[in-house]
């Protein structure tokens, strides 16, 4: 199984997003990550069907990183329940999977 890990979590606004992005970075939890502005989101939520313009954050990390990620984002994320999830990275560019390693070997 792969060691890498892309996270996903959405925001309420840029403001939160930029915030999220850089405290993963300047921690060490993250090699990277995307901001996806003007994401459209549908979902249920206690009984209702919402609808949101959200921002998504695609996180680049390792599989070790994930529960300090998720205690990172729950800490700081305004949503009662925010998405945070991780899918595996199958398969990638062998030097970027390597600058993930090196960006993050100290904090691993």
């Amino acid at each position: 199984m792969s060691q890498y890990r892309i996270c996903l979590c959405s925001c309420p606004d840029d403001e939160c997003a930029q915030s999220l992005a850089v405290s993963l970075v300047e921690t060490k939890l993250a090699a990277c990550v995307n901001i996806l502005p003007a994401v459209q989101s549908v979902y249920q939520w206690k009984g209702k069907i919402e609808r949101d313009e959200e921002v998504l954050l695609l996180i680049k990390t390792t599989q070790h990183m994930f529960p300090e990620i998720e205690a990172h984002i729950l800490a700081r994320h305004p949503y009662e329940l925010p998405e945070i999830i991780a899918v595996p990275i199958v398969t990638g560019l062998k030097p970027y999977l390597q600058w993930i390693d090196d960006v993050m070997e100290s904090k691993q």
